[in-house]
């Protein structure tokens, strides 16, 4: 069993960056997927961005070249830095984590959650 606890939402307005951490009870090693996930009021869940066994990174189209997850497995913690913020960004964010057993980490069901943090992006 793994615990997530995200923190860093916050309101920002448009054009404006936030930082988001998502802190594990226990060491995830690198064969867990580890990913970032939103969803809007009356939207549903999607994947933003995920950080792949093997270090790579991949993410969501709408958000390529303005979000960046990372990974620091010493400090048991997953980041994601999100810049150049939309209103379409709003949302809660979600961190997740699951064992990894082959193919790209965007495929799988997590298994684990944490509760979210707001993002709101004024225009």
């Amino acid at each position: 069993q793994v615990q997530l606890v995200e923190s860093g939402g916050g309101s920002v307005q448009a054009g404006g960056s936030l930082r988001l951490s998502c802190v594990a009870s226990r060491h995830t090693p690198s064969t867990y997927c580890m990913g970032w996930f939103r969803q809007a009021p009356g939207k549903e869940r999607e994947g933003v961005a995920h950080v792949e066994s093997d270090g790579s990174t991949n993410y969501a189209d709408s958000v390529k070249g303005r979000f960046i997850i990372s990974r620091d497995n010493a400090k048991n913690t997953l980041y994601l830095q999100m810049d150049s913020l939309k209103p379409e960004d709003t949302a809660m964010y979600y961190c997740a984590a699951t064992p990894w057993f082959g193919d790209m980490c965007s495929r799988y069901v997590y298994a684990f959650w944490g509760q979210g943090t707001q993002v709101t992006v004024s225009s």
